[in-house]
C-alpha cells in the first residue's frame, strides 16, 4: 500500500461540547457528529435513527409523464420492458421494477445488456430485439440519459421510451416521453444523490400514490443493495432508505436474498453496510462481470427456495471465478512492471494487455492506485482495438484528463474519480504520453490522504465506545466509518495470523495495551521492530463470539511516530523526476548526485541489517539527514556496482545484499558519470 498524508479532520470544539452536554451522545459520538456538520442535538438524533422524510416523488422532473404514459400501458395490457444495466444497481433497479409492474399484472420483461458483446446503455440491436417481441413501452432504469440517437431508433419503430437515471445528462436531453433524472439542471428535487435503484423507488412510489410505506416494505432490500454498490452518498432520502433496507436484510424475507446470504456465510447475522459493500454486491457484478448479469436478477426474482440454493450457488462460482480472473491480470500486470519498471515512475499509469477481461480490469486497476500511489488506467486489447478502465485519487480527475485529450479516444466517459475509454492500439503509447503530460501540468500533483476523525487515547478503547460507533451505521460514501489516530505507541509484540499472511500486534502507552490486527501484512516481512514507537491509523469493531463480546481494533496504516509523510513524498517524486528524465533545477541535481560519505553512511546501514523490506521511508528515516532522492540514487549506484540487489514497488523497498569480495571503483559508475557530466553538476 502507497504512503498517505494523514489529514486530521476538523471540527467545531464548542459544538461538540454542546452535543455532549445534551447527555444524549457520548464524548466520542458527539465529535463524529460535529464533524459530520451537526449542530444540533435533535437533528443529530434523527440522523442516528436514519430518519428522514422521502420526498414527494412528482418534485423529480417529468414524474408525471412518466407514470401517465406507464398507467396508459398497463391499462391498455401494453407489452412493456424493463430495461437495465449489469451492475449491482442497475441489477437491482431491474428487478425492483419488474417486481412491481408484475404485482400490478401488467405485460413486462426485462432486459439486461450482456457487459461482454453489447455494453453499456441502450443499443439499436437491443431494442430491434424487443420489437421483435412486441414491446412499445421501454422503461430504462439505471440508464439512458445520454442515449439521444438509440430513442430516437426506438421512436422511429413506433416504441415509446421513459427514462429513469442518476447519471449526469449532457447539454442535450434524449427525446423521450419522460426523462426522470435528479441531476438534471431543471429538476426541482430537494434530493439529487439517489442510485439508480432510487430514482426506480420513486417512479413506483409515484405510482402507488402517496403512501410509500408497501413499496418500501417491498424493495427496502433491493433498494438498499444497489444504493450501497452504487457509492452513492448515505445522506438524507438514501439514509433512510439503506437504514431500512439493512434491516429488512437481516430478517431474509426474499428466497434470492437469503440463499446468498447463506451462500456467503452470512445467513442468520445482523448486516451492517460493509456486508453489502463487499459481500452482496461484489457477488451480483460477479454475475455481470464474467457470467451474464440476468443470473443475479433471476436470483433476486426467484419465487421458491430450491430455485434460489441454485442460483446463489452458480453465483459464487461466478465470484471465484472473477476472484481467479482478477488474480491473473494483477500478477501480468506485476510482471510487466518488473520488466519495466519506468511505467511504475510515471505520474498516470497505463498498461495494455492483450485479451484482459474487460468486466475485471476496473478492480485491478483500483488495486494498482492504492499499490502505487497514482491514478491508473488498464487497457484491454483485441485486434486493433484496446478498451480500458481507469481509477484515480482524489485531487486528479479522470475525466477531465480523459477529455483535455481525447484526440486519441475513440469514446470515452465516467467521472472524477473512475472512468472508461475505447481506442485504437496503435494511439496507446500516445495516449499514455498525452495523458501524462498533462498530469505533469498540474502541480502540485496531489499526494494520496488518509482522514483521521480524531486521535483517541489508548485508555478510550472499549466495548462502550464501539457501541456508540455503531449508532452512525450504515456506513459509506458520506458517512465513511471512522478512522482514528492511535499516536506514540510502543511495539510491544508481533505475533503471526492465518498461517502468516497477517500480524497481529500489541501497542501500548501510558499503561495501557491495544491488541491490533493488520491483514496483508505478512509476518516474516513485517518491518516493525519491538521497543520502536509507531503511529497507527485504526478502526474499530465489536466482536462476538460464543456469546462473548470483546473490541476488535484493525490497523488501515501503520508508521514510525513522527514521520513526515510529506516530506518523503515530495523528496521521493525528486528521484522519479530524475528517472523520467524531466528537466531538472540545479538544486534538485544536486541533492541526487550522492556525496561519498552518504554512500559509505548508507552501505554501511544495510550491510549491518543484511537486508530489507518495507516502506522505502523507513530506511529513509534511519539514515537520518540524508534526502530521500539521494537514498534511492545511491540504491541505484550501489546495485549497478554489483554490492547489492533492489527493488522498488510504489513505496516498498526490498534489498538483499551481495558478498563483498573486494572493494568497488565508485568512479567506474555510469550512473554518477553521467550525473557528473551534467551542465547543472559539472
Amino acid at each position: 500500500m502507497s504512503r498517505k498524508k494523514w489529514v486530521l479532520a476538523g471540527y467545531n470544539k464548542q459544538i461538540a461540547k454542546e452535543l455532549y452536554g445534551s447527555s444524549q451522545f457520548s464524548e466520542i459520538l458527539s465529535i463524529l457528529l460535529a464533524e459530520r456538520g451537526f449542530t444540533d442535538a435533535q437533528k443529530a438524533g434523527q440522523y442516528l435513527t436514519c430518519q428522514a422524510d422521502l420526498c414527494d416523488p412528482f418534485t423529480l422532473l417529468d414524474m408525471d409523464k412518466a407514470v401517465q404514459r406507464i398507467e396508459r400501458a398497463l391499462d391498455q395490457f401494453e407489452r412493456i420492458a424493463v430495461y437495465g444495466d449489469y451492475d449491482a444497481d442497475g441489477v437491482t433497479a431491474t428487478a425492483l421494477l419488474y417486481q412491481y409492474l408484475s404485482s400490478r399484472e401488467a405485460d413486462v420483461l426485462y432486459y439486461i445488456p450482456e457487459r461482454e458483446g453489447e455494453g453499456y446503455g441502450l443499443h439499436a440491436s437491443s431494442i430491434d430485439a424487443l420489437h421483435e417481441q412486441s414491446v412499445s413501452l421501454i422503461v430504462t432504469v439505471d440508464n439512458g440519459i445520454s442515449a439521444l440517437d438509440e430513442v430516437a431508433y426506438a421512436s422511429s419503430l413506433g416504441i415509446d421510451v421513459v427514462i429513469t437515471d442518476h447519471h449526469q445528462p449532457g447539454d442535450v436531453l434524449p427525446q423521450a416521453v419522460a426523462v426522470v433524472d435528479p441531476h438534471r439542471i431543471d429538476c426541482p428535487s430537494p434530493f439529487k444523490d439517489f442510485a439508480g435503484v432510487g430514482v426506480a423507488f420513486k417512479l413506483v412510489q409515484a405510482l402507488e400514490g402517496e403512501d410509500p410505506s408497501m413499496a418500501l416494505d417491498q424493495y427496502a432490500d433491493l433498494i438498499c443493495i444497489g444504493t450501497i454498490g452504487d457509492v452513492v452518498p448515505l445522506t438524507g432520502e438514501n439514509r433512510a432508505l439503506v437504514g431500512r433496507g439493512l434491516k429488512d436484510l437481516t430478517q431474509g424475507s426474499r428466497f434470492g436474498i437469503q440463499a446468498m446470504l447463506d451462500a456467503a456465510g452470512l445467513g442468520g447475522r445482523e448486516l451492517t453496510g460493509a456486508n453489502v459493500a463487499f459481500i452482496l454486491a461484489p457477488r451480483i457484478n460477479a454475475a455481470g462481470r464474467v457470467d451474464s448479469p440476468k443470473l443475479a436478477a433471476r436470483l433476486l426474482l426467484a419465487e421458491d427456495e430450491e430455485e434460489a440454493e441454485g442460483l446463489a450457488f452458480q453465483l459464487e462460482d461466478a465470484n471465484r471465478k472473477r476472484q481467479q480472473i482478477e488474480g491473473e491480470i494483477s500478477l501480468e500486470v506485476q510482471e510487466m512492471l518488473a520488466k519495466d519498471p519506468e511505467r511504475a515512475l510515471d505520474r498516470v499509469i497505463v498498461l495494455a494487455g492483450q485479451g484482459w477481461h474487460k468486466g475485471v480490469i476496473g478492480i485491478v486497476a483500483s488495486r494498482l492506485v492504492e499499490q502505487y500511489g497514482r491514478p491508473c488506467i488498464l487497457l484491454s486489447i483485441e485486434g486493433d482495438t484496446a478498451q480500458g478502465s481507469g481509477r484515480s485519487i482524489a485531487g486528479f480527475s479522470l475525466y477531465r484528463a480523459l477529455d483535455q485529450n481525447s484526440q486519441y479516444l475513440l469514446r470515452f466517459g465516467g467521472h472524477t474519480m473512475a472512468a472508461g475509454m475505447t481506442l485504437k492500439v496503435d494511439q496507446v503509447e500516445s495516449f499514455r504520453q498525452a495523458v501524462n503530460d498533462y498530469a505533469a501540468s498540474i502541480e502540485p500533483f496531489p499526494i494520496p490522504e488518509l482522514k483521521l476523525d480524531c486521535r483517541l487515547r489508548p485508555s478510550a478503547l472499549s466495548i462502550e465506545a464501539i457501541r456508540d460507533l455503531s449508532m452512525l451505521e450504515p456506513f459509506g460514501s458520506g458517512n465513511p466509518k471512522p478512522v482514528f489516530g492511535l499516536c506514540s505507541m510502543r511495539l510491544e509484540e508481533v505475533q503471526p495470523l492465518g498461517g502468516g499472511k497477517h500480524v497481529r500486534m500489541l501497542l501500548s502507552r501510558d499503561g495501557h495495551t491495544v491488541s491490533a490486527v493488520q491483514f496483508r501484512e505478512e509476518f516474516d516481512r513485517f518491518p516493525y521492530q519491538v521497543g520502536e514507537v509507531l503511529d497507527a491509523a485504526v478502526q474499530l469493531e465489536e466482536n462476538q463470539y460464543r456469546g462473548d463480546v470483546s473490541l476488535s481494533v484493525f490497523v488501515k496504516d501503520i508508521r514510525h511516530h513522527g514521520l513526515d509523510v510529506v516530506a518523503y513524498l515530495e523528496q521521493k517524486r525528486v528521484y522519479e523526476r530524475y528517472r523520467r528524465g524531466e528537466e531538472m533545477a540545479k538544486e534538485q541535481w544536486m541533492v541526487l548526485y550522492p556525496k561519498r560519505e552518504q554512500m559509505a553512511k548508507i552501505y554501511r546501514c544495510l550491510r549491518a541489517i543484511g537486508q530489507f523490506y518495507g516502506p522505502c521511508d523507513i530506511l529513509w528515516n534511519r539514515l537520518e539527514g540524508i534526502h530521500c532522492a539521494t537514498l534511492l540514487v545511491a540504491l541505484d549506484v550501489l546495485d549497478e556496482m554489483g554490492l547489492l540487489n533492489h527493488s522498488l514497488s510504489g513505496d516498498i523497498l526490498e534489498v538483499q545484499m551481495n558478498p563483498a569480495d573486494q572493494k568497488v571503483d565508485l568512479n567506474q559508475s555510469v550512473i554518477l558519470n553521467q550525473m557528473k557530466n551534467h551542465a547543472e553538476v559539472r
